[in-house]
């Protein structure tokens, strides 16, 4: 049988395994679309995207508009069988995605409708969610607003993080792109529109998100930790010191101390006070400074912090 005319369309580490998919299911990957080189970490150094990486490891033609809309013309050149989406960062246009013999699906890490956007990992665990999934859909011009071919649960447990949910999703989306592959191409697909009364939405992190009140119930803080573990990182501040929280845990019920207020360090861990309980913080990081044990952060500055409290402002 003839090989299926591919584009896959992502940018980030979990797109790559959707790529890797379509490459290890025999198929012909004419093209891979990606966002554009941008800086890295500290040195501002420019880098390719994971997908560029992985797509040059295999000698696929790689593009990187600035705007999707401009390479319409050499898509539909390329004759795509299918296009594939996952992460890939920008809206695409409806004369792209009707390109395509089979059309255009989407891998989505969330159980669509809930979730619908572009940190559907982030914000289930902010939400305190016990499941999400993997949602493959047909791409429309609304944000991942698709009629829905298929889906997976995926549970979210309490010390989950976005990077051990994030892996997990990934595991469970390479599985189900398998299956929804040899499903599409056989004809047997079946779509189901979304409820729209059920959608929810999941919008990037913002700056404004990545600070963190402790003077709101534990468990509701430790999701908002946890959901921006291990980035962006949430921060809050205390004597105007900017601390970032690397790794945490919590124990409800305790109350010895004022909302956001340092009560010393136990068990390894930096003890903050919330509404209904603690934080106890095992990984903190000072602004300027690289991440330390919250023992090592205590010998330090940490033991001039306690009985401090961190702040219910963002304004750093």
């Amino acid at each position: 049988m003839e090989k299926k005319r591919i584009i896959f369309m992502g940018t980030p580490d979990f797109a790559v395994e959707m790529l890797n998919v379509l490459l290890q299911e025999n198929m012909d990957v004419v093209a891979v679309v990606t966002q554009p080189d941008k800086p890295v970490g500290r040195k501002h150094e420019i880098k390719p995207t994971p997908v560029k990486a992985k797509a040059l490891e295999y000698g696929i033609f790689v593009m990187q508009p600035e705007k999707i809309g401009n390479i319409a013309e050499e898509i539909e050149a390329l004759k795509p069988d299918l296009i594939v989406t996952c992460a890939y960062g920008q809206f695409i246009p409806q004369r792209i995605l009707e390109t395509p013999v089979f059309g255009s699906i989407n891998v989505h890490a969330s159980l669509l409708p809930e979730y619908r956007g572009g940190a559907p990992i982030h914000k289930s665990i902010i939400d305190g969610k016990g499941k999400t999934g993997i949602s493959i859909q047909r791409m429309v011009k609304r944000m991942d607003a698709g009629d829905v071919m298929s889906q997976v649960e995926v549970g979210i447990s309490d010390d989950d993080t976005v990077g051990t949910l994030h892996d997990k999703l990934q595991r469970a989306g390479v599985g189900l792109l398998k299956a929804s592959l040899d499903i599409l191409f056989s004809g047997n697909a079946r779509w189901q529109p979304q409820d729209e009364s059920k959608v929810t939405f999941a919008y990037n992190i913002t700056k404004e998100q990545e600070f963190v009140s402790f003077n709101r119930d534990v468990k509701t803080v430790y999701d908002h930790i946890r959901g921006l573990i291990p980035w962006p990182v949430g921060y809050c501040m205390v004597n105007g010191k900017k601390i970032k929280f690397h790794r945490v845990g919590y124990q409800p019920g305790r109350t010895q101390g004022k909302p956001g207020e340092i009560l010393g360090l136990e068990e390894g861990a930096l003890v903050v006070q919330a509404l209904t309980g603690v934080l106890m913080l095992y990984e903190v990081q000072l602004e300027g400074k690289g991440k330390s044990n919250a023992s090592d952060f205590f010998n330090g500055i940490g033991k001039t912090l306690v009985h401090a409290c961190f702040e219910e402002t963002n304004e750093s």
